[in-house]
């Protein structure tokens, strides 16, 4: 067996090392980077305006809670821009960030700014803040809520499978896609909807200041454009992040010159986000794998 050229071997070496160096640099540099974002906010001791993003699925977030509480209890923060690109998410998100967000809005100043699409729970927390802008094109609205569920008793007889439950009553664990769907359970669960659609219209007539026959006649389910929306009362004006800051300095006194910095709720700017926003595009089924009430708008799910 002929040997290895000795230059060879040492080409080799060295070329292993450099990978192996490579791999470890690229290792700490994504270290760093989840560590920076893992640092919703850091300021350098001076007044600030807070960018506060908020996108993707909508969920109860007690760590998101907890940087919008840090955002009102910080003195350096003059003011928030809530950014929201959302198509909504479950009931409860929505109103858990709503409380927060009111709770900031308290002690100061918040404007959102609507991005391409803010719908459903994303809407309901946008009415927390004081004032509403939205692009022409966004698309937002979609008030009210949704309990899905699927029936698989026709699949079940063809392949001979049967199920069976025993209850303590006759509503316990329905509705269940191995019975049919009765009265008795439709008309409980259409209660349950309609008591969460009432709190969320509830917040949409104090919010808007609409009365209820016409907030009846916009919380039917639609949506609505940038356009529509303002000519309908559910959002202030047209406009981005620009008017928003004008709006800061007319209204509160916080002048265009204080400096805005980037608060991030959870993944939105990460892999992370990246791979759930396409989720949330392409598989619409995700809903259909929660338990509880939604508040989202998907129009393959809207038919």
């Amino acid at each position: 067996m002929a040997s290895l050229d000795p230059d060879r071997l040492l080409d080799r070496r060295r070329l292993k090392r450099g990978v192996a160096i490579w791999r470890a640099l690229a290792i700490v540099a994504l270290v760093a980077a989840a560590l920076v974002g893992a640092m919703p906010f850091a300021f350098d001791g001076g007044e600030r305006v807070a960018r506060l993003w908020v996108s993707g699925f909508i969920e109860d977030d007690p760590g998101r809670d907890r940087i919008v509480a840090d955002l009102r209890d910080d003195d350096a923060v003059k003011a928030v821009v809530l950014r929201l690109d959302s198509a909504g998410g479950t009931a409860v998100g929505g109103e858990a960030l709503y409380l927060s967000l009111r709770s900031l809005a308290e002690k100061k100043p918040v404007v959102a700014v609507l991005g391409t699409t803010a719908t459903s729970a994303a809407y309901m927390a946008a009415l927390a803040s004081d004032h509403l802008l939205a692009r022409e094109a966004s698309l937002t609205g979609s008030i009210g809520v949704l309990f899905q569920t699927a029936e698989f008793t026709a699949l079940l007889e063809e392949i001979g499978v049967r199920a069976e439950a025993i209850r303590s009553g006759p509503l316990k664990a329905k509705p269940t896609p191995y019975e049919q769907l009765d009265d008795p359970t439709r008309q409980a669960m259409r209660s349950v909807v309609s008591d969460t659609y009432e709190y969320f219209l509830r917040l949409l007539m104090e919010r808007r200041s609409l009365d209820r026959e016409t907030a009846l006649t916009l919380a039917d389910g639609r949506v609505f454009t940038g356009r529509q929306a303002v000519q309908a009362g559910l959002v202030d004006a047209i406009g981005g992040e620009e008017e928003a800051r004008a709006w800061l300095a007319q209204a509160h006194g916080v002048p265009k010159t204080v400096p805005a910095a980037d608060v991030t709720t959870g993944d939105e700017g990460g892999l992370l986000g990246t791979i759930d926003m396409a989720l949330q595009r392409t598989l619409p089924a995700r809903t259909l794998a929660l338990d509880g009430l939604i508040a989202v708008w998907h129009p393959e799910l809207s038919d």
